[in-house]
Order: structure tokens, then C-alpha cells, then sequence
């Protein structure tokens, strides 16, 4: 028996192996079947170069669980090692067998070959007391070796039995980590790494007993892994079916996506994957940290930030790429080159296949845009690459239900613009509650889009700024003839006396507001008073409500409100000859409380003023 001490710089490296190399213990499962894995890839490379002799009979990889021994075992069928090889790779704490053996095959489908049996095999002292390799190489000749350590620099190295070519890693599970003596915490960290690696691997839990009836077959054993995930595969291989059923492998209990994108780059990086627009019907279901990372099938992480732009992580789906630079653990990305490479590749992508949707199949894209409309809106305000290529196919939905890109609204509407000659984009954010000036908009020939989504009052914002010639204008804002450069112009029917008097009898003031109020001469079938609010002030007071910007600020500020009295309606005739000072007072009241009301700024105790002298008003008698 050959003993001796691991050749480490420093005797703490197990302290700081077992505390800080990782930040989850359960990676170390992750660790120990990817080394298998490349173990097997090892095996399979040197069979189809000759190297490898014989028949390499079944390839896969055994997890078994042991709960009464405490023992949790990693199995492959692999190249396994030789005393030699043992000595060099476990005995030198880093040292990478997977970065030696790609340099002495170059070329021979290196991409496969994922572990680095270093560091990552001593991971396995994070969870325990002692861990046992035994191991038999693929080369004539070669003897079973056993290997052995209690976690400190002592190991012990002798012959073992063992008939067959492969490696077994036994873990005595310590006691602070016997959760990884729990076949369904084991089981549920394998589907979470190992689900999609390229080997089958099958769990085995000695505690489980399947009773199998006289006279019945035993159930065919099943790997816990998919070896050919959908992204693997070409895109002419693969079906509407098939892609499908992949979404439901990853997200069981999502409804089908709107379509997807499979990735698919050799230069000048490596990145397959699909990526999947999830239907969203209400901006409250948006789910970020959907989108899972992988590095040649391996599990790495959700926290894909750096490596997709902002504004898809609301996509779903799966990205892999051994390019990805990661640190030692596999747990976060560092800095590099490639990272930005891909996340600016992913954004053209994803920009490309909208287009191509939007240009081959407008219907079906106008369709989906409900869902899309949050994925392309959020981009055009924070990626000014894939705002470029937006501009063709963002669109807006009129009342009617028509849609648009912006420039056919410009051709639809050349008639609104204002008087500085900007295209004013006239939209409501709820078509039931401003129906009555969408109406009044309409009957003028205007065409109003709907602006109703969460995001949708941040983009406007954002877009006046891209859009230099641009001005979206809620519909509530100011009456439509205000808001467009129009040559014609109604004149009111009211002497200037009356309309002096009337102006009068509505300027009076109200709880929480600053009330401005103007005559106007607009069509007799025109309501006879419009509240509006000044457009950006009235942004300034939404975002106050949701608590954005100097939300304290404008909080506190009193609404401002335009009435507008159109001169030309014939119930203003009425009021004048109503010789009833007091009546006259409060009908003209209520007109403008019934404009106030429409705008949602009658509340408290104006409202009641409101219910009480409607009531008085009814029961007043001629």
C-alpha cells in the first residue's frame, strides 16, 4: 500500500475547499456525475480513433443511495484510471485531466469533454468524512487501484478488485450533511443539473424495495436524464411537436408559447439553444429568471443577466455554451469578451425572427401581440440596436382594432399634427373609462391606439425622446381641436357678455384642483363641458401614484384641470334665461362636476356635493 500526502501548496486547502469554493453544497453532485460524463466522452473518443479496444458495452452512469452505510456512490463506465494516473490527478489538487487529454487529441469532438477532475472531484469533501475511489483504466493490463481520503492531506493508495473498466466514487456522507442521505433531495438536485447530460444516468436507492406480483414483468428501468435535448439537434430535425413538447419539459405547467428561436452559432463563438416567447395576457405575469444556462449540457445557472439583454429575460428557454467564462465553482460568469458577443447575437436573433414573423405572417404576429407587444416595447427603450430594427414591425392597435406600424399611422393621420408640425399619436389608456373623447376624437376624423399595458407609460415617455418628431397625447388630454393645427374653427353662438358670464359661473373653485376655464365655440352634438388635463402633468401625477420619480412631490401638487364650455351647445341657452340665480348656479355646478366626474377626479367630498345636489335639483319643482 503507497502512502503519502497530497501535494497542495497549503494543508488548508480543504477548509477552504469545504467552505468556500462553493456557494451550494449540492454542487458537488453536479461535479461528480460531470467528471463521469467525461470520463465516458473520454472512453467513446478513444474507441472511434482504435485506441480503445473492444466492445464498450453499455455507457452510463449509476447514482446509488445507501442511507443505512451512509454512503452516497458515483459510478461510470469510463476510461478510469491507472495507479499512475490516480497518483497524478487526485494527489495534484487542480490539475485539470480534462485540459491534458484535450490537448493530446485535439480535434477529436473536444467540445464533449466537460469535467475538469481537479477541483471539481474535491468538491466531494463539502459533504464527506471520507471518500473512497476505485478504479480500473480501459488500457491492457492496467490493475483496479482503490483510493482513499478522510479530508486531510493524508490518502492512501492500493491495489483493488475490480473487473470491469470505470470509476466509483463512494462518499461517506458526513453528519452535517445528511440531507444527501434523502433519495428524494439526491434525486431532485440530479433532475436539476444532470437533466439534459449526454449520458443516461439511472438512481438507485437501496432504502426503496419494488415489490414485483408472480407472474408480472419488473418495471424497465428508466434514466432520471433526456441525452438529446431539443436544442442539441438541428432545426430540420425537429418538428412544431417536438418543440413544443420540449417547452412542456422544462415549464410542465406553462400554456404553449407563441413561437421560438433555436440558436444554433460555431463562430466566433459556440451557442445552441432555444428560446421561447411564453404568452403573457397581463403584464402582472411577466416571470423573470426563466431562462436556464448550460455548458455542453451541464446545469450552471437561472442568473443569465449578462448573458441576454434585459429586456428578453422575459423569454424562457435554454442557452449553451462552453464559451461561457465561469469561475472556478461554475456558479456565477466573469467578465470576457464572448459574453457580450453573445448577449449582442441574441438581441439581432430575436430582433431578426420578429421581422420575418412580422413581414411573412402579419396577421399571426398581430395576434400575438398582446404578449409580444411587452417583449418589443421594453426593448426599443433600452436596446437602441434592436430599436433600429423595431421600427418595422412595432405596431399599434386602434379602437377599432386595426393595427398599425407608426409610419402608416403618419400616412393614416397626416392630418394630426400639431402646430410646431409634429405627428401627434392621440391614444387612451382605458378605452371604457375616455370612451366619451375617444367618441368626440373619432367624430373628428382622428384615430386613437391603445396605450393600456403597465409598460406602456414608461415607453411613451421614452419614445418622445427617440422620436424627435414625435408627440403622443392621451385623448383626455385636451378637447381633439386643441390638439391638432386645424384651419377651420368654430365660433361660439354667445355675445361676449354671455360667454364673460358663463365663464364666470363655472370658475369657481374645488377642493384639490386648479381650475382653468375657457369659452369655446365647438359643434352643438360636442359635450357641453370637457374636463382635460394637461399631458405631462397629468404623467407626472400617474407615476406619482405607482411611486416613480419625485412621487412625494407630485403627489402633494393640486390637479390641474381644464373645462372647457362649449358655447354652441343649446343648453347653455337654458341656463342663461334661468332666472333663478341660485338654480342656475348649481346646474352650472353639476355640468362641470359631471365633466370632473369623467375624468375620475371627483372623489370624497366633492363627490357627495355632487349626489346631494343632483337629488336637490331633481326634487326642485318648476
Amino acid at each position: 500500500m503507497q502512502k503519502g500526502s497530497i501535494r497542495v501548496q497549503t494543508e488548508n486547502i480543504f477548509p477552504i475547499i469545504k467552505k468556500f469554493l462553493y456557494s451550494e453544497h449540492d454542487i458537488f453532485i453536479r461535479e461528480l456525475v460531470s467528471n463521469a460524463v467525461d470520463a465516458t466522452q473520454k472512453v467513446k473518443t478513444l474507441s472511434s480513433i482504435g485506441e480503445a479496444k473492444g466492445d464498450l458495452g453499455e455507457l452510463r452512469i449509476d447514482v446509488s443511495l445507501d442511507a443505512n452505510a451512509k454512503t452516497l456512490t458515483i459510478s461510470d463506465r469510463g476510461v478510469g484510471m491507472t495507479s499512475e494516473e490516480v497518483d497524478k490527478y487526485l494527489n495534484q489538487v487542480a490539475f485539470s485531466g480534462a485540459e491534458e487529454f484535450l490537448e493530446k487529441y485535439k480535434g477529436q469532438n473536444e467540445n464533449n469533454i466537460i469535467g475538469h477532475f481537479g477541483l471539481g472531484f474535491y468538491s466531494s469533501f463539502m459533504v464527506s468524512e471520507k471518500v473512497e475511489v476505485i478504479t480500473k483504466s480501459f488500457k491492457e493490463g492496467a490493475e483496479a487501484v482503490k483510493w482513499e481520503c478522510d479530508g486531510s492531506p493524508e490518502f492512501s493508495l492500493e491495489p483493488a478488485e475490480r473487473n470491469f473498466r470505470g470509476t466509483d466514487i463512494v462518499l461517506h456522507i458526513n453528519e452535517e450533511s445528511n440531507e444527501f442521505l434523502d433519495a428524494y433531495r439526491v434525486k431532485s438536485v440530479l433532475e436539476k443539473f444532470c437533466k439534459f447530460l449526454p449520458v443516461p444516468i439511472y438512481f438507485h436507492d437501496a432504502g426503496e424495495v419494488k415489490e414485483v406480483k408472480e407472474g408480472e414483468e419488473p418495471e424497465a428501468e428508466k434514466p432520471i436524464n433526456n441525452t438529446a435535448p431539443a436544442w442539441t439537434k438541428k432545426p430540420s430535425e425537429l418538428s412544431k411537436e417536438d418543440y413544443e413538447n420540449f417547452y412542456k419539459e422544462l415549464y410542465p405547467f406553462s400554456e404553449t408559447p407563441l413561437f421560438w428561436i433555436h440558436l444554433n452559432v460555431d463562430y466566433p463563438f459556440n451557442l445552441t439553444g432555444i428560446l421561447y416567447f411564453p404568452k403573457i395576457k397581463q403584464s402582472y405575469e411577466i416571470q423573470k429568471d426563466k431562462i436556464q444556462l448550460y455548458s455542453n449540457q451541464v446545469f450552471v445557472t437561472d442568473e443569465v443577466k449578462d448573458i441576454v439583454p434585459e429586456f428578453l429575460m422575459l423569454l424562457h428557454g435554454v442557452i449553451d455554451s462552453p464559451d461561457i467564462p465561469l469561475n472556478v465553482s461554475r456558479s456565477y460568469l466573469q467578465g470576457d469578451p464572448n459574453v457580450k458577443k453573445i448577449n449582442a447575437h441574441i438581441t439581432k436573433k430575436v430582433a431578426d425572427k420578429l421581422d420575418e414573423i412580422f413581414r411573412n405572417e402579419r396577421l399571426s404576429f398581430e395576434e400575438k401581440w398582446e404578449s409580444l407587444g411587452l417583449f418589443v416595447k421594453y426593448g426599443m427603450m433600452t436596446d437602441d440596436k434592436f430599436l433600429e430594427k423595431a421600427n418595422n414591425f412595432f405596431v399599434m392597435q386602434d379602437t377599432a382594432g386595426k393595427f398599425y406600424t407608426m409610419e402608416e399611422y403618419k400616412v393614416a393621420t397626416a392630418s394630426q399634427k400639431n402646430k410646431e408640425g409634429k405627428q401627434v399619436v392621440l391614444y387612451t389608456t382605458n378605452p371604457v373609462q375616455q370612451d366619451a373623447y375617444i367618441q368626440q376624437a373619432i367624430a373628428k376624423g382622428y384615430t386613437v391606439v391603445k396605450m393600456e399595458t403597465l409598460v406602456d407609460a414608461a415607453f411613451i415617455n421614452s419614445m418622445e425622446m427617440k422620436w424627435s418628431n414625435t408627440l403622443f397625447t392621451r385623448v383626455d388630454a385636451d378637447i381633439a381641436d386643441n390638439l391638432i393645427d386645424k384651419t377651420e374653427s368654430n365660433e361660439s353662438v354667445l355675445t361676449k357678455d354671455d360667454a364673460e358670464k358663463l365663464k364666470g359661473l363655472f370658475d369657481q373653485p374645488q377642493d384639490g384642483m386648479h381650475i382653468t376655464v375657457e369659452v369655446k365655440g365647438l359643434s352643438a352634438d360636442a359635450p357641453p363641458v370637457t374636463a382635460t388635463r394637461p399631458e405631462q402633468m397629468r404623467r407626472m401625477k400617474d407615476m406619482a401614484s405607482v411611486g416613480g420619480g419625485m412621487a412625494a412631490f407630485y403627489a402633494q401638487m393640486p390637479d390641474e384641470v381644464n373645462l372647457t364650455v362649449n358655447g354652441n351647445h343649446p343648453i347653455f341657452g337654458n341656463i342663461l334665461s334661468e332666472a333663478e340665480e341660485g338654480k342656475q348656479l348649481k346646474l352650472v355646478k353639476n355640468l362641470g362636476d359631471l365633466a370632473l366626474l369623467s375624468q375620475g377626479l371627483l372623489t370624497g367630498k366633492n363627490l357627495t356635493e355632487f349626489i346631494n345636489r343632483s337629488v336637490e335639483l331633481l326634487e326642485t319643482k318648476n
